[in-house]
């Protein structure tokens, strides 16, 4: 996207008037996707966008500009806007970006395969196509709806400590709502397929089976009944649960909280944290899930950083900054929404590790509780640990079988405790896509576990 010559005069500039660091971060991002509504196409659209973002470091003061126009003379503007807000006075110095990161030229894919691609008209097909497989599954589907996304990435990252990085990326993702309709009420399901893919992510997931899920669910919470209230013994689905430990641990363990003192994982490096049954890790690197890929927005090479082994605390994950100043390397965890954003500590791929008892011998010995086959969203609170999250797809156990389905309720519960309230964890380990959400930005991202029980969980709130 841009030459390097170029690079190094934008970098130069930013640092002219003093500073300890300057980045430029360049972007050209494209997009297509489509809806299907009850039968209809509510949407059909594509775009692209490309900008660069610059960012000047002079001791703790941060400055920062974006533009959308990669010309040298819009570049240096931007330098010179960023250092603006970051100067502190001090000489010039100049800026050689001329050594390449461990990840490759620029761009360069490895040895990964190009994406493929397909028409608009190739998406409608699969649209339409889910769209019948769900009306298919039962008369009481009233309602459905598919939709369709993907986008190609670029970036290219350079600083003043000579780094030249890029990456390329294509994530596609699928997804199909369903509502059913009966004399009990309404009730939705929902399911989705997303990877980091083209189109090819069609060879491996069938919308067909994505919309019999997605409409099996509705149907089922037809006939739910209220879920019990209280402190209950929880069975999680594998990688249904992965969102849970993503919020209620894995942000927790972010360095840009732990540094502020604002996580309760603060200073715990070391200790047990959690049931000697938890392994969690965070890895770009695993195969093509969403959170997947090669560089992070900071030029840094992704890898699998161990968090928790065997219950205790061994690291948090790091920025290139916030590495830098304790000395130390970033673990491949700076990431931003756009060009448009600075970049802060975010998760990958975040799972626990499975372990080594059989799925069905878990629910087996769990004489009461609830099965939660799937979760939707929730919130913590990083300071204390505090979590709400709710149910989407619940069911009760009893006498170590799974009966009835459940309405949506409430997971209640603190982190901390919950990691250590983990006394089983299967062998039936799978992951799901997810977008994560932090200070104003979104980037998608991975959770995963196999099968696990807590011995308890405060579950409230049951919709009527």
């Amino acid at each position: 996207m841009i030459d390097t010559p170029v690079l190094e005069r934008v970098l130069a500039e930013a640092l002219r008037n003093g500073g300890d660091f300057a980045e430029v971060f360049a972007e050209d991002r494209s997009n297509s996707s489509a809806m299907l509504d009850d039968g209809r196409v509510e949407e059909l659209s594509s775009g692209r966008e490309r900008g660069a973002g610059i960012r000047v470091v002079t001791g703790d003061t941060t400055g920062f500009a974006h533009t959308a126009d990669l010309s040298e003379r819009g570049l240096l503007r931007a330098a010179e806007a960023a250092s603006a807000v970051a100067r502190s006075g001090g000489g010039s110095r100049s800026a050689d970006v001329g050594q390449l990161s461990g990840s490759g030229v620029p761009g360069d894919r490895g040895d990964r395969p190009a994406p493929t691609t397909g028409t608009k008209a190739d998406a409608l097909e699969l649209l339409q196509r889910a769209d019948e497989a769900a009306r298919g599954s039962g008369g009481a589907i009233s309602q459905v709806q598919a939709g369709f996304g993907t986008s190609r990435r670029r970036v290219l990252i350079a600083n003043s400590d000579g780094l030249l990085a890029g990456d390329e990326q294509s994530r596609t993702r699928f997804s199909v709502s369903c509502v059913a309709l009966a004399d009990t009420g309404m009730q939705t399901g929902y399911e989705t397929a997303a990877r980091t893919l083209g189109f090819e992510l069609f060879n491996e997931v069938s919308v067909e089976e994505l919309a019999r899920t997605a409409a099996a669910q509705a149907l089922a919470k037809l006939s739910a009944r209220p879920a019990p209230s209280g402190e209950l013994p929880v069975v999680l689905a594998g990688g249904s649960g992965g969102i849970l430990f993503h919020e209620a641990c894995g942000h927790g363990l972010e360095a840009d909280h732990i540094v502020k003192d604002a996580s309760v994982y603060t200073g715990k490096v070391g200790q047990l944290v959690a049931s000697p049954l938890v392994t969690l890790v965070d890895d770009g690197t695993v195969g093509s899930e969403w959170g997947t890929f090669q560089v992070d927005d900071e030029g840094r090479p992704a890898q699998r950083n161990v968090l928790i082994e065997d219950g205790v605390l061994t690291d948090y994950l790091w920025d290139y900054l916030r590495a830098r100043k304790e000395g130390r390397v970033s673990s491949g965890n700076g990431r931003r929404q756009s060009y448009r954003d600075l970049p802060m500590v975010r998760m990958t791929n975040t799972f626990l590790l499975p372990g080594k008892d059989d799925a069905e011998e878990i629910v087996a010995q769990t004489p009461r509780g609830v099965y939660v086959a799937k979760l939707g969203g929730g919130q913590v609170n990083t300071t204390t640990g505090d979590f709400v999250f709710g149910t989407t797809m619940a069911y009760l156990i009893e006498d170590g079988k799974i009966t009835e389905p459940l309405r949506d309720a409430n997971l209640i519960g603190n982190g901390p405790e919950i990691l250590k309230r983990i006394d089983a964890v299967g062998t039936d380990f799978s992951m799901t896509p997810g977008t994560c959400g932090k200070d104003g930005q979104s980037v998608p991202v991975g959770c995963g576990q196999a099968t696990m029980r807590l011995t308890g969980v405060t579950i409230g709130g049951t919709a009527e």
